[in-house]
This record gives structure tokens, C-alpha cells and sequence, in this order.
């Protein structure tokens, strides 16, 4: 890399939600000029007033030096690079409010995970769609096991960048790197997209066990089930099987399946405790992407023939009212199988 690229970037971050407001702490930190847009004008008032973002990163410092503006243009005018980071649905919305100010130069990182509804694109096909004067090789993923609860207060952290281009990426993997949060690349964008929109199903089967009262041995074997699901969804769509056994697959599903701070598991726990899908989404305040993925994920495992049994499970208690314990059940007795990572050609 040479010394120009090394220099301070100017830097825009599309979405002042949690994952956002972390990255722009985390961006300012390395010493790049960030300017963070947000078209919820509550959000920018008091973060501008009081340097926190207290109902998406409670008790994180956000540097005066962070500019948070209610005008979307202004996180992509002059910027070097664009973080994309609104939920997946949102995508297409908000980069098209803002695609005349990208130049064929400007490299856009998406951290968005999920798979678009209705087209069932993954989030860089879409923004390569709706931004026309960009090149695909400028189009970057960032994904991994990364909290922004913990990315905003400094814990170690360990993510992959995937682009079609090696320059682009080591270009991302260098503007995000420090000692707090280390970067891998790979050009797996397919693999390491995925990863991180399917993990959030099995996330939501693994709330679901959680509060239905079921113990470590269910979650582990739902977590390992899961894996081979998204590995053959995964492989059957082009991506690279070894994808799934880094850190945009088992590292995401892990810390998703487990952690406190997933709002995935979150959602899938009060549904296994007797909410209905409306009730427990109108009791949170962050967006569960696994929610409209799982319908994508289902419809892209009829597409290419892909055996998803715990995908077509959830799909049945969150849309068609099917009682959380019979679907485990269900996954419990169906006819005894070899086990198998390979992508067979059936469908639950």
C-alpha cells in the first residue's frame, strides 16, 4: 500500500443506529474525518448535544470530531469511502438518495446483513444495481462476529472484508484496522455476505430454545444443523464452502446464537416464551433482520433445491402461528439420515 493510501480518508457512514454510531467511533479513533448521516433528526439532536447515542450505544463516548447530520448527501459528498450501514430492507432506499454524490472512485463498504426482499438479492448486488457509476471491484462486505455494544467500547474483535478486488479490500482491512480490531480479507463476497444474513435465522431457532427452557446440548446441535443449512445454501449459490467455517459464518452464528446482545436470539426467545411475531417485534426498538431473511432464505432454498429444515421450521412458527415445541419436534423425528455437509437435491 502506498503512502497516499495510508494517508487519513474521508470517510461517510450511511445509518446513526448502533453498528453505525460504532464504526464512526471506531473510524475517528484510527484518525479518518467521519461524517455520519441519519434521516432520524431525533437521533442527530442528541448526539450533537450531548456526544451519545443513548437509545442504539448506551454508554459510549462519540467524539465531538464525529459530525452526525441529518442530511444523507452529506455522508457521501467528497468521501473516500462509504460504510453502508442500515438495516437490509433500507438498502436500496437510502444508497439511491445518495448515488449522484458517489464518484467512480468512492469505495462502498456494506454492513447491512440480510437478503432483499422480493428480489433476493445480497446487498452488494443491490447497491452495484442502484449505483450504477460504480464498479463491482469497488464494492466491499464487512462482516464477522462484531457487537457494536462491544466494537464501540474497544474489545477485541476480529472480522472479514470480502471483495472481487484485493486493492479494494486491503484498502477497507487498512482504514478499519487497530489494536482493538483486526481485519482479514477475502474475495469470497458471495460466502461472506451470506454468512452474515442466514446466520440470523438459526439465531432466531436458538432464542426459540432458549425460551422454551431447552439446555447446551439443543443449542449446540441446532448451532452445528444450522451451519451445514447456510454452508449449503451457500455453496449451491456460488459461494466457497470453507467461507462458512470462518469468521462471516460459525464466528457470526456463534456470537449470534449466544450473545446477550443479539437482537435476533432476543426476538426468537420471546417467541419461544409465547409472544406472538407482532407482539415481540413491537417490543424492541432495533431491527431483527432475520425476521424477513428467513421468508428469502426459505424461498431461495426451494429455488436451487437445498435441504433447510430448521429454515422451513422457523418460516412455519413465524408465519403460519406453528407452536415452537411441536417444530422442534418435527426437526426432532424426522427419518434417520447419514450425516451430511453436501447440498441434497430435496426439499423440507
Amino acid at each position: 500500500m502506498t503512502e497516499e493510501e495510508k494517508k487519513p480518508k474521508k470517510i461517510g457512514v450511511l445509518g446513526g443506529g448502533s453498528w453505525g454510531t460504532a464504526l464512526a467511533v471506531l473510524l475517528a479513533g484510527n484518525g479518518h474525518a467521519v461524517t455520519v448521516g441519519e434521516i432520524n433528526h431525533d437521533i442527530v439532536s442528541r448526539v450533537t448535544a450531548t456526544r451519545e447515542n443513548p437509545d442504539f450505544l448506551p454508554g459510549v463516548k462519540i467524539s465531538p470530531q464525529i459530525e452526525f447530520s441529518g442530511r444523507l448527501e452529506a455522508a457521501a459528498e467528497g468521501k473516500d469511502m462509504i460504510f453502508i450501514v442500515v438495516p437490509s430492507q433500507a438498502v436500496r432506499p437510502v444508497v439511491s438518495k445518495i448515488k449522484e454524490w458517489v464518484t467512480p472512485q468512492t469505495i462502498l463498504v456494506s454492513c447491512s446483513k440480510g437478503i432483499e426482499s422480493g428480489t433476493l438479492l445480497r446487498m452488494s448486488q443491490v447497491i452495484g444495481e442502484t449505483v450504477s457509476t460504480v464498479n463491482e471491484d469497488m464494492i466491499a462486505v464487512l462482516s464477522g462476529p462484531s457487537h457494536a455494544e462491544e466494537v464501540g467500547r474497544g474489545m477485541p474483535t476480529v472480522v472479514t472484508v470480502a471483495s472481487t478486488s484485493p486493492d479494494t479490500a486491503e484498502l477497507v482491512q487498512e482504514t478499519c484496522m487497530n489494536p482493538a480490531f483486526r481485519v482479514y480479507s477475502s474475495r469470497d463476497v458471495a460466502g461472506v455476505e451470506l454468512g452474515g444474513a442466514l446466520k440470523n435465522i438459526i439465531a432466531l431457532a436458538a432464542g426459540i430454545v432458549d425460551g422454551l427452557g431447552y439446555g447446551d446440548n439443543t443449542k449446540a446441535a441446532l448451532m452445528t444443523r444450522g451451519i451445514v443449512e447456510m454452508t449449503r445454501l451457500g455453496t449451491a449459490m456460488g459461494a466457497d464452502p470453507q467461507t462458512f467455517a470462518g469468521l462471516s459464518g460459525i464466528g457470526d452464528l456463534i456470537v449470534t446464537c449466544m450473545s446477550r446482545h443479539s437482537r435476533n436470539r432476543h426476538l426468537g426467545e420471546l417467541i419461544g416464551k409465547g409472544k406472538s411475531l407482532d407482539d415481540a417485534l413491537a417490543s424492541m426498538v432495533q431491527v431483527a433482520e432475520g425476521v424477513t431473511t428467513a421468508v428469502s432464505a426459505y424461498t431461495l432454498s426451494r429455488k436451487f433445491r437445498v435441504s433447510m429444515p430448521i429454515t422451513a421450521e422457523v418460516n412455519r412458527v413465524l408465519y403460519d402461528s406453528k407452536p415452537a415445541r411441536q417444530a422442534i419436534r418435527d426437526l426432532m423425528t424426522r427419518d434417520a439420515k447419514e450425516e451430511d455437509w453436501g447440498a441434497p437435491q430435496e426439499v423440507d
